[in-house]
């Protein structure tokens, strides 16, 4: 499966809405989906990078935007219980 930054980026963008509209009663299940989102673009990552389609320095560019995509999403659904 062939999966570009865009799609990956588009994809965390989504979830990053979907918190928006939670509550605090879902925030264990937001904090589920944002882990699911996690290793299902780092599962796209490496296959990309065993693919030849990336090199291991751009693998490594998109780990780390993973991870900050992850935190990103994880505050936000942390701020669920403030609001």
């Amino acid at each position: 499966m062939k999966f570009n930054k865009a799609t990956l980026v588009a994809t965390a963008a989504a979830m990053s809405l979907g918190l928006a509209a939670c509550d605090s009663a879902a925030e264990n299940e937001a904090e589920e989906n944002i882990e699911e989102m996690e290793d299902a673009r780092d599962n796209q990552v490496d296959a990309m990078e065993e693919a030849g389609e990336i090199t291991e320095d751009q693998a490594d560019v998109m780990d780390d935007q993973t991870d900050a995509i992850e935190e990103s999403m994880e505050e936000q659904a942390d701020e669920i219980d403030e609001m």
